[in-house]
């Protein structure tokens, strides 16, 4: 009973953390990986709850029965943990926690930004005659730029 358990906790483990591991910003990924990583993200919050459902109810019985010393409670605690915690890993969006926002932007007017080359990719926007360029390589790990431009709120985003 309890290494079924085990192996049901180690499975929902397995179906939260492999898209974590398999969707990485900035790294070339084959199709079937990309493809495996989303389809493992949409089943997750159904998986998983299932997953701690089976744990809790295999572990009750096991706990129940009286049979189980100490090392096999704190090992069937560690399993209904793990069932939870990837229950409620299912149910966030891990993805963006990669992409932490920009704390404190700094611009530069284009004569300034010498670290920017000249054949770098940039986001330009230009609002009521005044434009703005941000490099590609920064905006595709933070996601937002929000800025004013043209005396108007913007958020840039790719």
């Amino acid at each position: 009973m309890l290494a079924v358990a085990a192996l049901v906790a180690l499975a929902s483990f397995l179906v939260v953390a492999v898209p974590v591991y398999l969707i990485m910003p900035f790294r070339a990924q084959p199709d079937w990986a990309v493809t495996l990583g989303y389809s493992l993200e949409r089943a997750a919050p159904v998986v998983t709850l299932l997953a701690a459902l089976v744990v809790i109810g295999l572990v009750g019985r096991g706990w129940r029965s009286g049979r189980w010393g100490w090392v096999r409670r704190g090992a069937a605690l560690v399993m209904v943990i793990l069932s939870g915690a990837t229950a409620w890993l299912a149910r966030q969006n891990r993805f963006e926690w990669m992409f932490a926002p920009l704390a404190n932007p700094a611009f530069a007017r284009p004569a300034e930004a010498d670290w920017v080359k000249g054949d770098e990719f940039v986001l330009a926007v230009t609002v009521n005659g005044e434009s703005v360029a941000y490099p590609r390589r920064q905006v595709a790990y933070h996601h937002l730029v929000q800025d004013r431009v043209g005396g108007v709120a913007i958020v840039a985003t790719y």
